[in-house]
């Protein structure tokens, strides 16, 4: 089961962390203060987020534990920038060029 919610978080990371959120409600809550920081964690960074709830264990976040937060942060900035760029060449938007 472990293995099958690991490939459906990385596919689809919105997702997993908003059955996260429903399945273990006190994993999420021992991880942030309010419900607004997960809020938009799942609009904005949803693999940094997910990664943060994840690797939280009650103290926090210690050493190379920051390091996979860091890098789920860079893919989710990573797919910011890789939908712009699809959507500046999907037909029917403006390429920027003037001719």
């Amino acid at each position: 089961m472990g293995c099958f919610f690991a490939l459906f978080a990385g596919v689809f990371p919105r997702l997993g962390l908003l059955f996260v959120w429903v399945a273990r409600p006190k994993l999420v809550d021992a991880a942030f203060d309010s419900w607004f920081w997960p809020l938009l964690g799942i609009i904005f960074l949803p693999f940094a987020t997910l990664m943060y709830v994840i690797l939280y264990t009650g103290g926090g976040l210690h050493g190379f534990d920051w390091f996979w937060v860091v890098f789920a942060g860079i893919l989710d900035v990573i797919h910011w920038g890789a939908g712009w760029t699809q959507r500046r060449q999907a037909p029917g938007y403006p390429s920027g060029v003037q001719a």
